[in-house]
């Protein structure tokens, strides 16, 4: 009876119009991709540790400067911590004036974070790792109805707007990006707004209609965004200009073979183009200037470790193939064991094989199709262009643009909405009536109709949830794994202070011990008011500076040695220099405490009277 009742219910909302009706399910269904992506993103966002990258963004975003962290000398965590306060005098002009003086990357999305931090924090202290992500996490759930508006704008159909928005809602990199507190949600968001424009574009050109004044002005707009959000989205700009320059040819060669006085350079749909042209080089040199003023930044010398031209030859094609599938599939790959791991392996490489036939035919249905085969094309050259964009970089420069999957934002959208698409077209061909013959070819490995669908979709939910309960794209540092081996050696010798020392090139290293006296504090705080402050000050740390020479960090590192108190527990954390002399000053090394986690390489010392 209560279950009669409720579909009664349920009906009575279902408008009776067939198109209203229609529009009312796709609207629910909708609101069912976004719950779930919300449901992802927001999972466990405060549980997971914090990296260097991250602590960038929490420090700057509070209008702090890392350059009042003492260097070369002794200092709490209470002090390492400080970055973390919220001051509610700090301005976004703060914000932007330490940003632009120590790091490498435009504005906005710290800014945004400074207005979001200060809108929803309770009082002044220690923000919180949760609240610091959670516009990232917020901005990840809005790309979801903004893929969902891309697909239906690109092909013309709201089954495809349905299969691109779940795609995003479960996509295992999707979740990676909005769990970081970094700006790569906001600007996946101008990418989806950019490609929005741009097709729309390609469409008018297709057709020699001039572009609406409106469309110009918001496509100058969001390029302006993206560029202010990542520098990196240069390259989808760069992507859309090859790919209108090749239609721009296309044009000119047609007008001389009809030898035409009015060439295509001068056409009224293309003066519109140079328009958002020269209004994005506008919006966007004072952020490009700012790029190209960078001088050799060390926090971007990583970038360039690699041989690709050498014995890594063939890395970047691996890594970004491994990119590409992460998008859509993952299983559990970190903190598993190595059986666990070569089974995830191989399920998601014969769901591959299963699949990329069926991914196969859908491209080539669609590029048969004329009401479809200009934005299957476009769509397949921005991703492939970009792609080859990324490697001729790599290869050309020495700079890695395929070491890091977070850079991979600049086609992640497209590559949704194409396998949307696929999705999509396997879809309506179950729904459609068919022969006999094809009827009764049922099997499970025939990857066709509804199940390509949902296996796809299941998977994908399965590589979501592999994210979220960190079992893949874990941080790039773990100081969740140090801490407990260093609180391990603490019990041992529980009255004996501590000393973490580092060498401090760049603000990196500074986040990288943040890190650890992050975890020191999640520890402190579940302990009694007493027992929690007799722990937190047994330990201190040392950023012992280096410019070219690590000798002068080794240095700082014995002069402090001998202004402190023995006995002491020494840990070399991520110490590029030499320590070979600690000897000298009564440092003896553990071997039971040398150990190495990701971020990081330690090792103990006992420093004796």
């Amino acid at each position: 009876m209560v279950f009669r009742n409720l579909r009664k219910f349920w009906l009575s909302l279902i408008p009776p119009n067939p198109k209203t009706q229609s529009a009312f399910l796709h609207g629910l269904l909708l609101l069912f991709w976004i719950a779930i992506g919300a449901v992802l993103r927001f999972t466990n966002l405060d549980s997971k540790p914090v990296w260097a990258d991250e602590w960038s963004t929490i420090v700057f975003s509070l209008g702090h400067s890392f350059r009042t962290v003492p260097l070369d000398r002794v200092i709490s965590i209470d002090t390492l911590l400080s970055g973390m306060n919220l001051d509610r005098t700090t301005e976004p002009t703060d914000v932007i004036k330490h940003l632009m003086s120590e790091s490498t990357h435009p504005p906005i999305y710290f800014v945004l974070t400074h207005l979001w931090l200060k809108l929803l924090s309770a009082k002044s202290g220690l923000v919180s790792v949760g609240l610091a992500r959670s516009l990232s996490a917020l901005l990840g759930v809005a790309s979801i109805p903004a893929m969902f508006g891309l697909g239906w704008l690109v092909f013309r159909s709201p089954i495809d707007g349905q299969m691109a928005a779940a795609l995003m809602a479960v996509s295992p990199y999707g979740v990676y990006l909005a769990q970081e507190a970094r700006h790569y949600t906001l600007s996946i968001l101008w990418v989806i707004a950019s490609l929005g424009c741009f097709l729309v574009a390609v469409r008018r050109i297709q057709r020699r209609i001039p572009l609406p004044f409106w469309l110009v002005c918001v496509w100058i707009i969001v390029n302006s965004l993206g560029i202010a959000s990542h520098y990196f989205f240069v390259f989808v700009l760069i992507v859309q200009m090859l790919i209108l320059g090749k239609f721009w040819l296309s044009g000119l060669q047609l007008k001389l073979r009809q030898k035409s006085l009015n060439p295509s350079l001068s056409s009224s749909h293309w003066l519109k183009i140079y328009t958002v042209i020269a209004g994005t080089l506008v919006g966007g040199s004072i952020w490009l200037s700012a790029w190209l003023s960078i001088p050799n930044h060390k926090l971007t010398e990583w970038i360039y470790h690699g041989n690709p031209l050498g014995s890594q030859f063939l890395e970047p094609f691996g890594r970004l193939v491994v990119w590409l599938i992460t998008m859509l599939f993952l299983l559990p790959v970190e903190g598993m064991p190595l059986l666990v791991t070569i089974a995830s392996g191989l399920v998601l490489l014969l769901v591959l094989i299963w699949l990329t036939p069926t991914v196969i035919r859908s491209l080539r249905l669609q590029l048969q199709k004329s009401s479809t085969r200009l934005m299957t094309r476009v769509l397949g050259e921005f991703v492939l262009g970009a792609i080859a964009l990324f490697l001729i970089v790599t290869y050309t420069t020495g700079i890695d643009l395929t070491l890091a999957a977070r850079y991979q934002f600049v086609y992640f959208p497209a590559v949704l909405v194409l396998m949307g698409m696929v999705l999509s077209q396997t879809w309506q061909e179950s729904t459609a009536k068919r022969s006999p013959s094809v009827a009764s070819n049922h099997s499970f490995f025939n990857a066709k109709g509804k199940r390509v669908v949902a296996i796809t979709l299941i998977i994908g939910l399965l590589g979501g949830l592999t994210v979220v309960n960190n079992l893949g794209y874990q941080k790039a540092d773990r100081p969740d794994l140090v801490v407990p081996v260093m609180v391990e050696a603490y019990n041992l010798a529980p009255k004996t202070p501590v000393l973490m020392a580092n060498v401090h090139k760049t603000h990196e290293q500074t986040g990288e011990m943040m890190g650890l006296a992050w975890e020191f504090e999640q520890i402190a705080r579940r302990l009694e008011p007493l027992d929690s402050k007799v722990f937190l000050n047994s330990f201190k740390f040392l950023l012992a500076h280096k410019e070219e020479d690590a000798e002068i960090a080794t240095q700082t590192l014995q002069k402090i040695l001998t202004e402190l108190p023995r006995p002491l527990e020494l840990w070399v954390v991520n110490f590029s220099a030499p320590t070979h002399q600690l000897g000298n000053y009564q440092c003896e090394a553990d071997t039971n405490f040398k150990r190495r986690a990701s971020g990081y390489y330690y090792r103990l010392y006992h420093c004796l009277d």
